[in-house]
């Protein structure tokens, strides 16, 4: 078989096992099926505590997984694992201080205090030590006794080992602190027993954080040290970063869309260059090049993917294929995560079956009547409608004004911070057309024309309009959209402001401070920017604005006149100041298109609206409607 990848699809052995490649599929909750059909070479097969009551950062009453009655289904994941050919791996957890607890119990850590939850956090003695050695020890027992090929210990993003082993976290002045020498010592103790226990050839992978990004977290050098001495109890240590808890560390953990690809690379290079185990990586590794090059290059041995394998769990197998046009990518948007979505609205923008398992099928039946289904309008709701009936084996029309597809994606992929998103448009425009889709471009839908088409089905997805508030002097010279804006940047003058601080807006500035060196201003009617954004968008946001000094944001403030030379703001201290600009742009949102959607009612009794035209919506939830109401034709 001639490989594109050969390198990615090279076997390896840990320790005594042999994997079919160097694929990874870490752990993103206890979901992983779809993962393992997609033939990854290791499935960790979800996460399991090792001290119940005391362990869990889900809840105080997270069983133990091998308990009498968990046992069974503990060992189904190893049955699910192999189904695509994997080996099954299971990530072993303590959450320690930060774990959940009973009412009126108390969390352990390596240093005492009071969590703002008002649980106590205990300072842990020998005895509290003995007990959380036992039950690794006894956790990793039972993996190996109820089949899983090897372990996976989460070592790394401020749970309790690494909270021994960072200053962050440690501030004793005992045998356990102070020097790495004294803070490696307990989670050292823990590899030890549990190699003892396990024997000398069963496969451990650890995790590690190689940069908590937090002020006063451990050093990088602490951390190779910690590595290098541990290695005589492991077989893999994975290259991860950040921390899960502090939110302002989580955003490298899971990278938003301001963090280069592949950030961890540079310290699993180190790594790799002093240790003799093997070495393997996660961290927005997007696409079968990138992990092609690692390994060819010998920076590491395995990649790990978690997100990536949300949005298309096929991407080792249709890597393995060749088939990398058909690998749907990750934006990095970070919906898929409960944290950043505060647990609301939780699932992936590319991809509907994620979190919604139990309804979306992974593969679509054909419909048992064929129709002629014309859809309006080739934004991301209309692209993925288009794509999921053709896929239900219906005559699909799509119509399209423009001379593209794309609707407001084909503006936002231009963005230097969008390269996720440019690379899923450029996935649509390659689906769109392998597909039987009749896509029609430059053509302005009207009621007749729908007519003629003798559709059974009608999908109104004509997106939406710039908003114009009413600010005199918005027809001014000096004057655009955000459209124009990014598509036109040669038309933008030195000094910038910006009439809106939405995510647009906020993106728009930060690149132009950020990228061109321009003088610019965001005002801003809220007290945050870009707040249609989740919450760890808006850190990454906010930690890339940090490094761009010429430029300014006004909150709570109001434009009261646009003139040729330059905006007049009211501040929120109602305060009246002029801002020179050589170029206003105006990015204050959109408005349904729904009078044009309206339009097409009638023609059929199936009609539908969807994305934009109903109301602006998230890529996620665009994709998710142009699915549900396809998927139902």
């Amino acid at each position: 078989m001639n490989l594109k990848y050969p390198h990615l699809f090279s076997p390896i052995k840990i320790n005594s096992i042999m994997v079919s490649n160097r694929i990874i599929a870490n752990p993103m909750g206890q979901v992983f099926e779809d993962k393992a059909l997609g033939r990854p070479g290791v499935v960790v097969a979800g996460s399991v505590i090792t001290q119940p009551g005391k362990a869990s950062w889900e809840s105080a009453g997270q069983p133990y997984a091998f308990d009498k009655y968990e046992v069974e289904k503990t060992r189904r994941r190893i049955l699910l694992a192999h189904r695509g050919g994997a080996k099954a791996s299971l990530e072993i957890a303590h959450a320690g201080q930060y774990a959940r607890v009973a009412p009126g119990d108390f969390a352990m850590g390596p240093s005492g205090y009071w969590r703002e939850d008002g649980v106590e956090v205990r300072e842990m003695d020998e005895a509290m030590m003995d007990e959380v050695v036992s039950g690794y020890v006894r956790t990793v027992q039972d993996a190996q006794a109820v089949g899983f090929d090897m372990i996976f210990l989460h070592f790394g993003h401020g749970w309790l080992v690494p909270e021994f082993l960072s200053p962050l976290f440690n501030k004793r002045t005992d045998t356990y602190g102070g020097t790495i020498e004294n803070r490696m010592r307990f989670p050292l103790r823990i590899l030890k027993e549990i190699r003892k226990a396990a024997g000398p050839y069963f496969p451990i992978e650890m995790r590690i954080s190689a940069n908590e990004y937090m002020p006063g977290g451990i050093s990088f050098e602490d951390v190779l040290t910690f590595v290098k001495t541990a290695q005589e109890y492991i077989d893999v240590v994975q290259v991860s970063c950040g921390l899960d808890i502090e939110h302002e560390a989580n955003v490298y953990t899971a990278s938003t869309n301001f963090t280069e690809h592949m950030l961890n690379v540079k310290y699993a290079k180190v790594i790799k260059e002093n240790v003799d185990i093997l070495v393997s990586v996660v961290g927005a590794i997007m696409n079968p090049d990138e992990a092609e090059k690692l390994l060819a290059d010998g920076i590491v041995d395995m990649v790990a993917l978690a997100r990536p394998l949300v949005a298309d769990p096929d991407w080792p197998v249709k890597a393995l294929e060749g088939r990398v046009e058909d690998i749907v990518p990750c934006l990095r948007c970070l919906q898929c995560y409960h944290i950043a979505t505060n647990r609301r609205n939780v699932g992936c923008s590319v991809n509907p079956r994620y979190a919604n398992e139990d309804w979306v099928p992974r593969k679509l039946p054909k419909a048992e009547t064929r129709k002629r289904v014309v859809i309006i309008g080739a934004g991301p709701a209309g692209c993925k409608a288009a794509l999921t009936a053709c896929e239900r084996g219906h005559e699909v029309i799509l119509l399209e004004k423009r001379d593209h597809i794309g609707g407001a994606i084909h503006y936002v992929a231009m963005e230097h911070f969008k390269v996720d998103i440019k690379a899923y448009l450029e996935y649509l425009k390659v689906q769109i057309g392998k597909s039987a889709i009749d896509l029609r471009l430059n053509t302005e839908a009207s009621p007749k024309l729908i007519r003629s088409l003798a559709p059974d089905v009608v999908i109104a997805a004509v997106g939406a309009l710039p908003a114009k508030p009413p600010i005199p002097g918005i027809d001014s010279k000096n004057v655009m959209s955000f459209y124009e804006a990014i598509e036109h940047e040669e038309r933008i003058g030195r000094n910038v402001v910006i009439i809106g601080g939405g995510t647009i807006g906020a993106e728009i500035g930060l690149e132009l401070s950020l990228l061109k060196e321009k003088n610019v201003t965001i005002i801003e009617m809220l007290n945050e920017l870009a707040v249609q954004g989740n919450m760890l968008y808006k850190i990454g946001l906010r930690h890339k604005m940090g490094e761009a000094e010429s430029l300014h944001v006004m909150l709570e403030a109001g434009c009261r006149k646009i003139t040729e030379e330059g905006v007049y703001v009211r501040d929120k201290k109602g305060v009246e100041i002029f801002l020179p600009a050589d170029t206003v742009i105006i990015a204050a949102g959109v408005r349904a298109d729904r009078a044009l959607a309206e339009s097409f009612y009638g023609i059929v009794p199936q009609t539908y609206m969807i994305g934009d035209c109903e109301k602006p919506r998230k890529i996620q939830e665009a994709t998710m409607e142009g699915y549900t109401i396809a998927a139902a034709i």
